[in-house]
């Protein structure tokens, strides 16, 4: 003789009273939520984000010589790597002058690199480098750097990290400069200012 099978019920539930039900205590019964009629004659008020004026749809009318541009930190590392000077080498890129800028937070993740990126520390002292304060907590310059960039147009953001560039690309009329075959090359900027496409 076998043991006879227990089939299981499908999807068997067990049974809870409602938090509606009559039978629960005033106190612990969820209350009926009343909904407002919406008056159709009212005003129905919608934010927009307000798009900036120097945009004329991609063209970006803030950017022209001397170029500001943002230096994230493992751009000054790989420049490093490729033996480039920093100034030079963006003067090369854009054929004008260039403002290299680097804010606190940057700063502070060299520091906390340490001992081994000490020559990159000393780079970012520069005296031709332009410091931009920051008022935010922590330091994660990223954030910064997106932030930066959508509240102001007239910079241009110089970095080798694909996760900052693909952020960076969807705020529109941004130019991102990046290294390649041991030169700096920019993406997305118009010819009208001077500079090469590549």
């Amino acid at each position: 003789q076998g043991k006879q099978k227990k089939v299981r019920k499908y999807a068997v539930m067990k049974r809870m009273i409602s938090l509606r039900d009559q039978r629960i205590n005033e106190k612990d019964r969820v209350k009926v939520p009343v909904k407002k009629k919406e008056d159709s004659s009212a005003i129905k008020e919608r934010e927009v984000p307000q798009h900036p004026s120097c945009l004329f749809f991609q063209y970006n009318t803030q950017l022209g010589p001397p170029y500001h541009i943002l230096v994230d930190t493992n751009f000054i590392n790989f420049s490093i790597k490729a033996k480039l000077d920093l100034v030079q080498s963006m003067m090369d890129c854009l054929y004008a002058k260039c403002i290299p800028c680097i804010t606190d937070c940057v700063m502070g993740e060299i520091e906390k690199l340490g001992q081994k990126y000490r020559v990159a520390l000393r780079i970012a002292k520069d005296p031709r480098f332009e410091r931009l304060p920051c008022m935010h907590k922590g330091t994660y310059a990223d954030d910064c750097l997106v932030q930066r960039v959508t509240q102001h147009k007239c910079y241009i953001v110089a970095t080798v990290d694909k996760e900052l560039k693909r952020r960076i690309r969807k705020i529109p009329g941004v130019p991102i400069m990046y290294i390649s075959r041991h030169r700096y090359n920019i993406e997305r900027m118009p010819d009208d200012y001077g500079a090469p496409r590549f």
